[in-house]
């Protein structure tokens, strides 16, 4: 079964165009996100897998298939060892 993803985490958050400025409160943290990364974190609100995410960016973006889930992959590695987003759980 593939994993979903969520947020781990509430950040407090201001949009800058198409971009999210981020700050984890509790951390003392700010984050910086692209238009892609802002994209993913909105739809992570829920629940979501690798796939959906995919399909979401796929339509939303014109970006090959092999470069979306290369760039997804990245993405949400580096989301994941911020401790900004976790596997969510199944059931």
């Amino acid at each position: 079964m593939e994993p979903r993803y969520v947020r781990a985490r509430e950040l407090m958050e201001a949009d800058m165009d198409d971009e999210l400025v981020a700050l984890d409160p509790q951390g003392g943290l700010c984050f910086g996100f692209n238009s892609v990364a802002t994209s993913v974190w909105k739809l992570l609100a829920e629940s979501r897998s690798e796939a959906e995410l995919q399909s979401a960016l796929g339509e939303e973006y014109d970006v090959a298939p092999e470069q979306c889930r290369t760039e997804l992959r990245e993405l949400l590695d580096d989301l994941t060892g911020k401790g900004l987003i976790k596997a969510a759980p199944q059931g």
